[in-house]
C-alpha cells in the first residue's frame, strides 16, 4: 500500500521553543481535514499597538509605549477595498483603538459600508478620554461595543490589567448602558468578553455568561447582550508570562489535548481578513502578532483586487490549538 503523506501546506512549525506537541497541521491531517478559506465576510482592522494597559494575557505586547500606528494612507487603501467588497462585519481592534486620532474619522468612513461594525475596547481606555464623544459617536453609528473583561474579581482583574482598571471598567460599562447600550429594544449591541487571568481554559460560554449577568446586574445595574469566553493565546507578553512562570510546557500540552475538529470548519480564520496598521494582510490576528502573512506571503492591501478565493490555505503553527480547543474561536 502507498505511504500517506502530508499534503503541501503552510505549517509555520512550533514557536521559539521546542514544546514536544504534534504540529497543528500534522493533527489536522490525521482527523482528514484542511484549514482552508471559505467566503470571506469579515474585515478586521488593527489600527495599532498603541493601548493604555500592559495586560498579562495580551498576545500582541500593546503597551502605552507602542508607536505603530495606522496611518492616513493606509486607511484610505483599506477604505478604497472595503468599498468593492460586501462585508457583512468590519471589526476595529488594537492596542485601543480609541487611542488612535483618527477613529472617529474611520467610523464614519466604515459606518456605510456594512451593516455590523464593531469597536473592541478594553473600556478604561475609553473612560480616560472623552468617553461621552466616543459613546454618542458608536451610538449615532449603530456600532456594536465588544467590551474586555476578563473578571468580575476586583483584585483578580487588577492582577492582570492593572490598578485602578476595574472601577474605569464598571464606570464605562455604566456609561454605555445610559446611552442604551445593552438594553433590550435599542438597537446598540454591548458584548463582553472574558479571558481565564491564569494558564487555564475558560469555563463553559453559556456558564459563563449566566454568572456575569447576574452579578453585574445585582451588583452594579448593568446588563448586556452577550457574553464570550476565549482562551488566551500563548504568543506576545503572555507567552513570556508563561515562561516566567513555567507554565509554558503545560499550557501548550493543555491546549493541544483539547482539540475538537468539530470547530475547525467554523473557525474564525476561515471566514476573517486582518489587516495591520501598516497595511499588510495575516489570516487572523494571532497570525499577525506572530508576523506569518496571509497563505504565507506579504501582501499590502493595495495589492488586492477583491477577497481572498474560497479554498486558499490559511497559514497554521502550533498557536492555532488555542483556536481549536473545546469550543473553539468563533
Amino acid at each position: 500500500m502507498e505511504a500517506r503523506q502530508l499534503p503541501e501546506g503552510l505549517d509555520h512549525g512550533a514557536e521559539h521553543e521546542a514544546i514536544p506537541v504534534e504540529p497543528f497541521r500534522q493533527t489536522l491531517f490525521k482527523h482528514g481535514l484542511r484549514l482552508e478559506r471559505g467566503q470571506t465576510t469579515t474585515l478586521q482592522i488593527n489600527v495599532g499597538l498603541l493601548c493604555n494597559q500592559v495586560c498579562k494575557h495580551c498576545h500582541l505586547d500593546a503597551g502605552p509605549n507602542r508607536t505603530e500606528l495606522m496611518d492616513e494612507k493606509t486607511l484610505d487603501d483599506i477604505v478604497s477595498f472595503a468599498q468593492g467588497v460586501p462585508f457583512e462585519i468590519i471589526d476595529i481592534t488594537g492596542g485601543a483603538p480609541e487611542l488612535h486620532p483618527n477613529l472617529i474619522s474611520m467610523i464614519e468612513k466604515f459606518s456605510p459600508l456594512t451593516p455590523r461594525l464593531m469597536i473592541r475596547s478594553n473600556l478604561s481606555a475609553m473612560e480616560e478620554n472623552e468617553p461621552d464623544r466616543f459613546i454618542e459617536v458608536f451610538g449615532r453609528h449603530k456600532a456594536v461595543v465588544v467590551a474586555s473583561l476578563p473578571s468580575l474579581n476586583p483584585a483578580q482583574l487588577e492582577s492582570q490589567r492593572g490598578k485602578g482598571i476595574f472601577e474605569k471598567s464598571i464606570n464605562a460599562l455604566k456609561r454605555l448602558n445610559a446611552a442604551g447600550y445593552g438594553k433590550e429594544g435599542t438597537g446598540l449591541e454591548l458584548d463582553l468578553v472574558s479571558n481565564p487571568p491564569g494558564a487555564f481554559l475558560p469555563p463553559g460560554q453559556a456558564q459563563a455568561e449566566a454568572r456575569f449577568r447576574v452579578l453585574l446586574k445585582n451588583r452594579w445595574d448593568i446588563v448586556f447582550n452577550n457574553l464570550f469566553t476565549f482562551a488566551n493565546v500563548p504568543l506576545g507578553r503572555f507567552r513570556q508570562w508563561l515562561q516566567a512562570s513555567g507554565n509554558l510546557q503545560k499550557y501548550i500540552e493543555r491546549l493541544a489535548s483539547s482539540f475538537n475538529p468539530c470547530v475547525v470548519d467554523g473557525l474564525m480564520c476561515r471566514t476573517l481578513l486582518s489587516v495591520a496598521w501598516d497595511g499588510y494582510l495575516y489570516d487572523c490576528d494571532f497570525n499577525l502578532a506572530k508576523g506569518i502573512y496571509m497563505s504565507g506571503r506579504k501582501t499590502h492591501i493595495s495589492e488586492m483586487q477583491g477577497p481572498p478565493e474560497p479554498g486558499t490555505p490559511i497559514a497554521v503553527a502550533d498557536h492555532c490549538y488555542t483556536c481549536a480547543a473545546g469550543s473553539g474561536f468563533t
